[in-house]
């Protein structure tokens, strides 16, 4: 089965996500198993975020493997008592593939996206955009030894 639809909800965090509305394209198969309906496939789309070094937009193409487990029966917990991850009830009649797909595109989301791996970033003192000065630097002086700074200060005088 293969359909694209537009995504109803974002897809993902405030940094990186699919963002409403946006196409995705899902290729899936459903086996029939004892334990139900086994769903297995990719979901494509590409996400809009920020890089989170020097904040320009980044478009990253997401290619999500999908698989669950869907059941009609109960879904028994583990000894921790929690439900297994790729386990999802079935109504008998229809799937509902929003869960599995969501889950699968936001583990493919990085963390911290970059707009490229080498980004230098943005200034940690003046914000400065350092791609465009790449000699750009301040003088800082360490905290702890300002107060030996007063000392050279008095001795210029």
């Amino acid at each position: 089965m293969s359909e694209s639809f537009a995504v109803p909800q974002a897809l993902g965090t405030d940094i990186i996500s699919v963002p409403e509305g946006a196409d995705l394209e899902l290729n899936v198969s459903l086996e029939s198993v004892s334990e139900g309906i086994w769903v297995s496939g990719t979901a494509r789309a590409q996400a809009l975020g920020e890089c989170g070094r020097c904040l320009d937009e980044v478009r990253l193409d997401v290619d999500a493997t999908v698989q669950g487990l869907f059941t009609v029966g109960e879904i028994e917990s583990d000894e921790d008592g929690e439900e297994p991850e790729d386990v999802f009830k079935f109504d008998g009649e229809s799937l509902d593939l929003e869960d599995v797909v969501r889950d699968a595109v936001v583990m493919k989301l990085p963390f911290t996206p970059l707009c490229r791996p080498d980004c230098p970033g943005l200034c940690d003192q003046c914000g400065a955009r350092l791609e465009n000065d790449p000699d750009h630097a301040h003088e800082a002086i360490d905290p702890r030894w300002s107060a030996l700074q007063s000392l050279t200060e008095q001795k210029e005088s």
